[in-house]
């Protein structure tokens, strides 16, 4: 779909809710920015991440309970059924639950070894029956990237039907510090482990182990130890043409040196991966181990509600969150085993709510129909958000742009909100705009290399042609600065990311800060809503080749 967006240059003569020209509703900037309500945003925040909603993982109680919660929110602020007559739209899915074998038996030519499983590398599989490698041979395949628009192939003149191939994790612009290869030390969507497994698939590879780096993949190896054994939901695959690869996961970087050097190799073959033209290297090893699989089915639901727009209806835009977080789990030392997610996300949730009561308190209803989307599974691989790209209620071609919210700031205003994926879509021009109006500025992650615009409901969207906004809570905290707000992020992320820590505060969450950056995402929802123009991808981005084709 060709991209109809106004430069800003047009724009800023025009109010910022409505569109340019003649004859079009005049709105004023601040319509609707009075229904946002701190009062209302922290009690539905308290009572999505109370206890009793058991941690909101899907099949359980939690999401029988919260499920049910938003639907009636949704219908109290007048939103009308999303899927037909419902609210809910069914997502299928599979628990696959693995046992893998301890070890993983070596054969080289400098003699036969041994590698413990969970110390030096972590396996499971996306497949419904149990698998095994049995004498599989190893290929180091560089970065496992074949990407014709950066003229890279890791895969040329080799053959990895049924083999296992061994890959590094991050682009090869990361590691080399040559800008022109891929974005340099910005992440694409070939540096995601995820994207390296399915190009293995393709390629018709038996197993792929991703070498772990911690800083190029963003966190240690005890984050991917967590997996060993564990259970993983994923959409229900039954009457699907799939490819998957039967065995995949991470390798240690002290496991992956010991396979090189009784290959014959060093680190040094590491390196040549960086350099264009780089060829796939048999290393004349065998591997054997197998996995366990048991798979059990069930049925998970998002949760969608709609504003039904006054003069386009057939056009949409959607905005996201996931009500799901980890439920029950291990108890912390405080012997507290619910895993609440109070802002991860039990923050955004409600702030849909909070999205929805503004547009429906507008003086004239929006233009364009409002998709208020509520999915699941997000912290079990984005599944909801995938089911629904896959599956959409509101066609691909029709849909004007994805605003998606993750983690809200409960705590005070902020004088600059982050913008994740600098340079992706016109979205970030029109979130300046309103920044601006609004007394703020925008600022940008500040570890493009860790690739967080793939790790987020929103780049399932993304990936089949929507343009996709995604931002984080600022750190320029108004009144105590950058050093403040960066310390508040480390209590985050050190002590209450994905621990039973994050709980509701209303000692501490004032709220001043999600509502003032909910604001802003409304404003740029409401400015396209009026507007008859449609924002699309930038030049540069991996998804506006997509669009294109809609």
């Amino acid at each position: 779909m060709r991209s109809y967006f106004v430069p800003l240059s047009m724009a800023a003569a025009c109010l910022l809710a409505v569109g340019c020209g003649e004859n079009k509703t005049q709105l004023k900037d601040d319509d609707g920015l009075a229904a946002f309500s701190a009062d209302s945003l922290g009690k539905n925040i308290e009572v999505l991440a109370s206890d009793s909603f058991q941690g909101r993982m899907p099949f359980t109680k939690g999401e029988d309970l919260t499920i049910d919660f938003l639907q009636k929110k949704f219908a109290a602020v007048g939103l009308e059924p999303g899927n037909g007559s419902s609210y809910f739209q069914d997502v299928p899915m599979v628990n696959i639950t693995t046992k893998a074998a301890p070890e993983m038996q070596v054969k080289s030519g400098k003699g036969d070894f041994k590698l413990k499983g969970l110390e030096d590398y972590v396996i499971w599989t996306n497949k419904t029956d149990s698998v095994s490698l049995s004498n599989s041979d190893l290929v180091f395949a560089g970065y496992g990237v074949v990407a014709p628009e950066y003229n890279w192939n890791d895969y040329a003149d080799i053959d990895v039907k049924g083999k296992v191939v061994l890959v590094l994790v991050n682009d090869p612009g990361y590691n080399s510090g040559d800008s022109s290869l891929f974005k340099g030390k910005t992440m694409t969507y070939y540096g995601r482990w995820t994207y390296k497994f399915e190009e293995a698939a393709r390629q018709g590879a038996r197993g792929c182990l991703i070498i772990h780096n911690t800083q190029a993949a963003s966190y240690p190896f005890a984050v991917v130890q967590n997996n060993w054994n564990g259970s993983r939901l994923r959409l229900d695959p039954r009457g699907k043409n799939e490819n998957h690869a039967d065995v995949i996961g991470w390798i240690s970087g002290p496991a992956a040196n010991k396979l090189l050097t009784a290959a014959g190799y060093d680190s040094t073959l590491l390196a040549k991966a960086d350099q264009r033209g780089f060829k796939a290297v048999p290393l004349n090893e065998q591997l054997t181990t197998s996995i366990a699989v048991k798979a059990e089915y069930n049925k998970s639901h998002n949760v969608i509600g709609k504003i039904t727009g006054s003069k386009r209806p057939n056009e949409y835009i959607i905005y996201t969150a996931h009500w799901d977080h980890l439920g029950i789990g291990k108890p912390d030392e405080k012997g507290d085993s619910v895993y609440n997610g109070a802002m991860d996300n039990a923050s955004a949730t409600a702030g849909l709510i909070e999205i929805a009561r503004a547009f429906k308190s507008l003086p004239t209803p929006p233009e364009r129909t409002i998709i208020l989307l509520a999915v699941t599974a997000e912290e079990q691989g984005l599944l909801g958000s995938e089911y629904y790209a896959q599956n959409p209620i509101y066609p691909v071609a029709q849909t004007v742009a994805n605003i998606n919210m993750d983690v809200l700031n409960p705590f005070s205003k902020t004088n600059d909100i982050i913008v994740v994926g600098r340079g992706q879509s016109d979205l970030e021009d029109i979130l300046q705009e309103a920044a601006t109006k609004a007394g703020r500025t925008i600022s940008y992650e500040t570890h493009p290399e860790a690739g967080y615009y793939y790790r987020s409901d929103h780049f399932n969207f993304a990936k089949v042609g929507i343009p996709a906004l995604y931002t984080e809570r600022g750190i320029d905290v108004v009144g105590k600065g950058k050093e403040y707000g960066e310390q508040l992020d480390k209590e985050y992320n050190e002590q209450r990311y994905h621990r039973p820590a994050d709980n509701y505060d209303a000692a501490t969450w004032t709220m001043e800060g999600a509502i003032e950056d909910l604001k802003l995402l409304f404003q740029v929802g409401k400015r396209i809503a009026f507007d008859e123009k449609m924002p699309g991808w930038k030049t540069g981005s991996e998804f506006k080749a997509i669009r294109e084709k809609k």
